[in-house]
């Protein structure tokens, strides 16, 4: 895999918002890169400086001019590195340097009179002076919005900012107080729930490091690294290349959060090399596309999401990667036996062994790699040091690339490592300024509390009514919004309903998530599915459906882990095994019934697909006589390719 491909996977496509956000590398030529490297080093130094109270030259802000500081450059920023439309992507034009120059100047003002904003109470009652800096913040922010997430999330975010207006004239639980357009100012940028809330909060403590740390990763080399670790493994294998999209399209997901910038960047790769060995474009595509949407539900990054959900919820980040852990393998599990089955039903080889590389001399070549990332694991499960465990990591993987003999990492990485970190840092705040408007909006007319009383009252108590209302909720307000932005608007919205009818609130915020993400790989939008067709030369829609088949544990896993949460190893020891194990054979079973075949037994008809896919499902069910029934049935069909095969002969 080729360098640039595979930083693209994470810097360039970073937190963008699903096709949007790219930016242009020609931007940032001459002053306009010297800006945004020395900006960005000044805003990464001063997260260092706060996370680790360092207290250089015995600077230390309090917390709302430290969250101001980094929007103030990182927003900023944003307008310099994303142009206003793809035709202004050359160079930076003298209309963007005005921008940039109005935020940041508005920005720090507001951070200079942070303990004012706080005392004072200029959320409600604030000076001219602020009206003002507030109203520049919110409609660059929107501005920012438009160019990082595109226009389907402008125009959601903008709605949403503007709501307060005319809540008023709402209908049923739609309907709150209404307030003057200076009071949408205020609210919006002086407040603690809004701009400055739980997504920039989450930003500022804990997402910073491990975006300089995935950025890290690639600029040393990790992203052919990977990619020839994952060829290397499963590379000879029959159908190889797919299941060589399946680990690194999981892992880089992971990494960047987003999924369409992880189907462009891997899938150009990875769906050509599918094709020539005998898969269908369509099923090549869906490969991809569905292996790229798992990512940003795959610990121990998972995008953004995870660090915005522990923030939500109140919990160590480390809760959140276990929980989500044992339902995303699942997930990857079913991707990696239904490709294997295919392969198998249509006697499809691996790649040639002349372009499958030596394990040993990969894991020689970039065992640092392992071993950084092993390490941040370990820090946040063992060590829970959520806020340094990705600077550590860093300086291990840099520490260990600058002692190579070959290829050390010298002061030209480094620079472009910290513009690569700039561009994913200023793609996610210029995201989250306007995903912090809606949550904003929700909270200050209290709609968001008056959608989940009316979703509980209209479910009547009935804790399955209410999951179902909760799925299609998820799956219609995920339509065309980035992963990040889905969860945090579903979690406001949904996630009190879902705990208040008695769920488990971990199960319950991982269940808006999952199916949030499904949109990106189900009709009518299917994004994901979308990119993959075009890059394989496939028909979109059959694309898409193809899609929604291969990852349809998915539709199911979440009602399972919601109901019964030993699935995010929760409960006794025993029942979690035994789940578990459960849920892995069920996986089994939904694969050979989609794709034909059975290990030990072949090809398959359709009533013995049929008969699997119910075993499955039975399995599913908790308890011994389901899985016994589970059992039985996948015996009889055993017991009948036996009976089949002896008759043959």
């Amino acid at each position: 895999m080729a360098e640039p491909t595979a930083k693209a996977a994470v810097v360039a496509g970073g937190y963008e918002s699903e096709g949007y956000g790219q930016g242009d590398p020609h931007r940032l030529t001459g002053v306009a890169y010297w800006v945004v490297l020395v900006l960005g080093a000044a805003g990464i130094l001063i997260n260092i400086n706060q996370v680790f109270n360092l207290q250089v030259f015995g600077l230390l802000l309090i917390d709302t001019s430290y969250f101001y500081v980094l929007v103030a450059i990182f927003l900023s920023l944003s307008l310099l590195i994303f142009p206003a439309w793809r035709g202004a992507a050359t160079n930076v034009p003298w209309y963007d340097w005005l921008l940039a120059a109005a935020a940041f100047g508005a920005t720090m003002w507001l951070a200079w009179h942070g303990g004012q904003i706080i005392q004072e109470g200029w959320d409600i009652i604030a000076p001219t002076e602020g009206v003002v800096a507030a109203a520049v913040l919110c409609i660059l922010g929107l501005e920012a919005v438009r160019r990082c997430g595109g226009l389907p999330l402008f125009i959601i975010c903008g709605f949403f900012f503007l709501y307060p207006l005319f809540a008023e004239q709402m209908p049923g639980f739609l309907w709150g107080p209404s307030s003057p357009i200076e009071e949408v100012f205020t609210s919006h940028a002086l407040g603690s729930e809004s701009i400055i809330g739980v997504p920039m909060r989450t930003v500022a403590s804990l997402l910073l490091g491990f975006l300089i740390f995935g950025s890290a990763l690639v600029v040393t080399g990790g992203g052919d690294f990977f990619m020839a670790f994952a060829t290397a493994l499963m590379g000879k294998s029959r159908g190889g290349p797919a299941k060589v999209a399946i680990l690194s399209s999981g892992f880089f997901g992971s990494l960047s959060g987003s999924v369409i910038s992880n189907v462009v960047t891997t899938g150009q790769l990875t769906i050509p090399t599918m094709k020539r060995i005998g898969y269908p474009s369509v099923y090549a595509a869906s490969v991809e596309a569905c292996a790229s949407t798992g990512g940003a539900l795959m610990p121990p990054v998972m995008g953004a999401v995870a660090f915005i959900m522990a923030e939500f919820l109140n919990v160590p980040y480390s809760t959140i990667m276990l929980a989500a852990l044992v339902p995303a393998l699942l997930f990857y599990l079913a991707l990696l036996l239904q490709v294997d089955n295919y392969a198998a039903r249509h006697g499809l080889k691996g790649q040639p062994a002349s372009e499958i590389p030596d394990l040993w001399q990969v894991l020689k070549g970039g065992w640092y790699y392992l071993f950084s990332l092993v390490l941040l694991v370990y820090m946040l499960l063992a060590m829970r040091i959520e806020s340094y465990a990705p600077y550590f990591a860093t300086a291990v993987l840099l520490v260990t690339c600058a002692l190579r003999p070959t290829n050390r990492f010298g002061l030209a990485a480094m620079l472009e490592l910290i513009v690569d970190s700039t561009k994913n840092i200023a793609n996610i705040v210029g995201i989250l300024v306007g995903i912090g408007m809606i949550v904003g909006a929700l909270s200050y007319t209290g709609v968001g509390g008056a959608f989940s009383r009316e979703l509980l009252q209209f479910a009547g108590g009935n804790i399955y009514l209410l999951l179902i209302f909760g799925a299609i909720t998820s799956f219609i307000l995920g339509m065309g919004m980035t992963a990040s932005a889905c969860y945090i608007f579903l979690a406001i919205v949904l996630g009190p309903a879902l705990i208040g009818g008695g769920l488990d609130p971990i199960a319950s915020h991982l269940f808006i998530l999952y199916w949030g993400m499904l949109s990106f790989i189900t009709p009518p939008v299917a994004l994901a599915a979308v990119a993959a067709a075009s890059i394989a030369k496939a028909n979109a829609l059959a694309t898409g459906f193809k899609s929604m088949r291969m990852g349809a544990i998915n539709f199911i896993l979440p009602f399972l882990f919601v109901l019964n949460p030993t699935l995010i190893l929760q409960g006794d020891p025993i029942d979690v095994a035994h789940d578990v194990t459960t849920a892995v054979f069920a996986v089994w079973l939904i694969a050979s019934g989609f794709e034909g075949w059975l290990y030990g037994v072949g090809r398959l008809d359709p009533v013995k697909r049929i008969l699997l896919l119910a075993g499955a499902l039975v399995l599913l069910i908790p308890g011994t006589w389901s899985d016994l029934g589970g059992a039985a049935i996948v015996g009889v069909v055993y017991l009948w390719g036996y009976a089949a095969r002896r008759a043959a002969a």
